[in-house]
């Protein structure tokens, strides 16, 4: 088993493989996302997983030996992607929770309170 997975991570392709099915998954939820409109916002999803592929990057640098800004600018990439998630999320909330949405905010509230999602409708 050492002699299929040793190269892989040596020569930082283990990582590439990675992206490939983190790029499938994006084009899963988005293809579901437009067939039946359910499933993460497309701003939110893209971001996220942006994030996951600049660590990831990151990652495939270290290994393969670059430099350490080579490294810090992934990890920088990967940052400003989360920051622009978070942004996404945090507006979206802060809408949810506007005047005309009292109830709906409400709702969001007491089931975070137990841990547990709210049922569909």
């Amino acid at each position: 088993m050492d002699g299929f997975f040793a190269p892989l991570f040596a020569s930082g392709r283990i990582i590439d493989v990675i992206l490939v099915l983190v790029a499938l998954e994006a084009l899963v939820l988005l293809g579901m996302r437009a067939r039946w409109g359910r499933g993460p916002a497309p701003g939110a999803l893209l971001s996220n997983l942006a994030s996951g592929a600049a660590l990831m990057l990151a990652l495939r640098a270290a290994l393969t030996g670059t430099a350490w800004p080579g490294v810090a600018a992934w990890l920088a990439a990967a940052l400003a992607a989360h920051l622009t998630e978070m942004v996404i999320r945090f507006r979206r909330a802060g809408a949810a929770a506007s005047p005309g949405c009292d109830k709906l905010a409400w709702n969001n509230r007491k089931w975070r309170t137990f841990g547990a999602r709210p049922p569909m409708t």
